[in-house]
């Protein structure tokens, strides 16, 4: 008779699927509570304490580790090893279903002490597992409810060898991620720990990688959900590779007005336009305005609902690639689907916050802590004889913000609440100046100007001055900066230092 070994945490499905174990001639053996769930369902199920002929041990910590468990696990079909396991009386078990203690469920609960983590990492499960699964020649491993069902109906004539070896990879990847887990609920205080383990698992397929002839997905850590996760696509054509890229850059960049209205279009992961106002409709039209051109074939993400007011005047515009708000007055979707059937219509939570960064570079990645902008004007210092006004000081702040958020070389220039010109990865620093304004056209006289980075001559001033900036918000730091200072002075430019500097690559 042939013998099924039933150990899980999670017991989704278990009693059906041990059910038809039980039809298919398996004999079971469990342990604690999922001997306690077969049995009250009336089902033939032995102790493993009685296989092993040795109680279960410190509070169930010691109860599979035993070799009358892997030696039947472990053992391959040949003559020797059948021969050995009868002269020892063991008896092969032939199907192993473990899932592992809820570790990762654990730590994710408010004050979680240390003991109480400790207590949910699970050692005779992994062991089990990663003994069946190299033994998936003989032995059935099964980690995931989802599988019950198929090893049900396969399990009487025999588990195929490629659907055994599937299982086996599955069990694996699932004790990896284990202890991944760990790993990271140690590190938890360590900004930058001497190794990382991260698990990932595929959350969405995508149309194809960077270019059609690329290949592509999106993964996610598992055990954790981001906004993506939460998304919904209403309509339009599937996401691909730059759909996904750009559209976190602009969902990230409009969440961080926080509950002021306000819209951003995003393109090639840059923002070409970014307004808030007192209404979304005139968030959008505002940032629209900023740069129509560019605008074409863009992201448009908005922080609040679209109303139908709003919609037909998106739809009035050249198409964007893809739209993102948080939700849709009822018949916009009808209406945008009618009209634009391509535009990818996505509606998505708040994003959460970022945790490393990492950068693919030869044989690893670089890793980095994500970019927090911080508008703090208590650490900001004025450095010139003018001062901003109230509404330059809004200007600036916006700036500094859509800055941080634009690659470098970056120059942002902004009036009341609109950006009107943004110059973008350009080497030349005054070429991103000169790109800004002329991309401003002269509409942001009298606003603010943003440099990423400080400006290492004064003819980076000197061009913010020509696009008729009247306040400029830079990090300072440079061997020249008293002669950027006088220049400021010079064009009667109020000038703000914030000690911290905003490169994107």
């Amino acid at each position: 008779m042939p013998r099924a070994l039933l150990s899980v945490s999670d017991k989704t499905g278990l009693e059906s699927f041990a059910k038809s174990l039980v039809a298919a001639g398996f004999e079971l053996v469990s342990t604690g509570g999922t001997f306690k769930v077969l049995s009250e369902a009336g089902l033939p199920v032995q102790k493993v304490s009685d296989v092993t002929g040795f109680p279960e041990i410190l509070g169930g910590r010691v109860k599979t580790l035993h070799p009358m468990i892997h030696g039947g696990i472990l053992a391959k079909r040949t003559d020797a090893h059948l021969q050995e396991l009868q002269q020892q009386g063991i008896t092969p078990v032939d199907l192993l279903v473990v899932n592992l203690y809820p570790f990762r469920e654990t730590v994710a609960k408010d004050n979680v002490t240390l003991d109480e983590a400790l207590e949910n990492i699970d050692i005779g499960g992994p062991t089990m597992i990663r003994a069946a699964a190299k033994n998936f020649q003989d032995v059935v491993v099964v980690v995931d409810p989802a599988d019950y069902d198929m090893v049900a109906r396969e399990v009487s004539d025999g588990v195929s060898l490629e659907q055994r070896r599937a299982l086996a990879r599955k069990a694996f990847a699932h004790t990896a991620a284990y202890d991944a887990a760990i790993v990271s609920y140690l590190d938890k205080d360590t900004l930058l720990p001497p190794t990382l383990h991260y698990a990932l698992e595929r959350a969405q397929d995508i149309r194809y990688g960077e270019n059609p002839h690329q290949q592509g997905a999106r993964y996610r850590e598992i055990g954790k959900r981001g906004w993506w996760d939460g998304m919904v696509q209403h309509s339009g054509l599937g996401l691909s590779y730059l759909n996904l890229f750009d559209a976190e850059a602009a969902w990230q960049l409009v969440h961080e007005f926080k509950d002021a209205p306000a819209a951003v279009v995003v393109k090639h992961a840059n923002p070409c336009g970014v307004a808030m106002a007192d209404t979304i409709e005139a968030a959008y039209e505002h940032a629209f305005e900023g740069d129509p051109k560019s605008a074409f074939g863009g992201i448009v993400a908005l922080n609040k609902p679209v109303s139908e007011d709003l919609a037909r005047v998106i739809l009035a515009n050249p198409k964007a690639d893809v739209l993102i708000a948080p939700a849709y007055a009822e018949g916009v979707l009808d209406l945008l689907a009618k009209k634009r059937k391509n535009m990818r219509v996505l509606e998505a939570p708040a994003p959460q916050g970022n945790g490393l960064e990492l950068r693919r570079v030869e044989a690893g990645f670089l890793v980095q802590e994500h970019d927090r902008v911080v508008l703090d004007k208590s650490n900001w210092r004025v450095v010139t004889k003018a001062q901003p006004t109230q509404a330059q000081w809004r200007d600036l702040e916006m700036a500094w913000l859509v800055c941080a958020y634009t690659k470098s070389n970056a120059i942002v220039l902004v009036k009341d609440g609109q950006a009107f010109g943004i110059g973008a990865g350009q080497q030349s620093r005054v070429d991103a100046a000169e790109l800004a304004m002329k991309k401003a056209d002269g509409r942001a006289k009298g606003g603010a100007c943003a440099s990423d980075a400080f400006y290492p001559f004064r003819d980076g001033l000197d061009a913010a001055a020509a696009a008729g900036a009247a306040a400029v918000i830079q990090p300072g730091g440079s061997i020249r900066d008293a002669e950027v200072i006088a220049a400021a002075d010079e064009h009667g430019i109020a000038m703000v230092f914030t000690g911290m500097r905003h490169f994107r690559h």
